[in-house]
């Protein structure tokens, strides 16, 4: 019998294919939603076995192993992880970042400092705030407020997912599939691909049920999941999760000791 084992995922739109049925899939798994951070913290802790981490959280425990070859990432423009920019960029010196994602603060730092040698000051901007309540040069956003227009005025726009694909060559792997060391995955292993599989299968579906939610139209919901994000962790995704694993060690967002196994 498959012994029980406590799953963490996030209810995000991104993730909706990951999770797709998994819960009939794997009904010996106890799975429980919450914030990537908070995933984070209780894989650390041990309050869970396996979780839906992001990258820069992951490369924290060296120990750390990855469970199946299904991910969040993107081989081109993501949509929803964007910088605006209210001078040119290559005049930013000070960036309001979006309290949401410890990797997308990353990514842009690196992007910022290897395209243009920046290194600016850095504030917060609250999940609550909106782009004006900042004065910053510049205004990281993630999720659905970054797929939307945003109000305020601003000379130019990032889309993070593109500018890293095209400098680096390699795609991005924002959030995978993580466990600690002791535990057996091979059934989730299995268990994973499969909703992977079939959430994929069935995007159009998913974006019928999820657009409201996202206060997106139906065809938009569908095209950023179809277009924009890639849910295999391929040989070139790894690649792209190493080098992004060096960039974030140079700026102290990541132990020396992590790795990409």
């Amino acid at each position: 019998m498959q012994a029980r084992i406590k799953v963490g995922a996030v209810s995000y739109l991104n993730t909706k294919p990951l999770v797709y049925r998994l819960d009939e899939i794997a009904p010996y798994a106890d799975i429980s939603y919450d914030l990537p951070s908070r995933l984070a913290d209780q894989l650390a802790s041990g309050e869970l076995d396996v979780a839906l981490i992001p990258s820069v959280e992951y490369f924290q425990d060296p120990s750390y192993k990855i469970v199946s070859n299904a991910c969040i990432g993107c081989r081109g423009a993501v949509l929803s992880v964007k910088l605006l920019t209210r001078v040119p960029f290559d005049r930013i010196r000070t960036l309001a970042l979006d309290e949401g994602s410890r990797t997308s603060v990353a990514l842009v730092r690196i992007l910022l400092q290897q395209r243009f040698g920046l290194t600016p000051q850095l504030e917060s901007l609250p999940i609550g705030a909106g782009v004006n309540d900042t004065d910053a040069d510049a205004v990281l956003l993630i999720g659905d407020r970054a797929i939307h227009t945003p109000e305020g005025r601003f000379i130019d726009e990032w889309d993070l997912g593109d500018q890293w694909c095209r400098w680096s060559e390699l795609p991005f792997v924002f959030a995978m599939w993580v466990a600690r060391p002791d535990v057996e995955t091979t059934a989730l292993r299995t268990a994973l691909e499969q909703a992977r599989d079939e959430g994929v299968a069935h995007l159009s579906s998913i974006a019928a049920k999820e657009a409201a939610v996202a206060g997106l139209g139906e065809s938009v919901c569908l095209s950023y999941l179809r277009d924009n994000l890639y849910f295999n962790l391929g040989s070139r995704e790894r690649s792209g999760l190493e080098l992004f694993r060096q960039h974030a060690i140079a700026l102290g967002m990541a132990p020396v000791d992590a790795s990409c196994s």
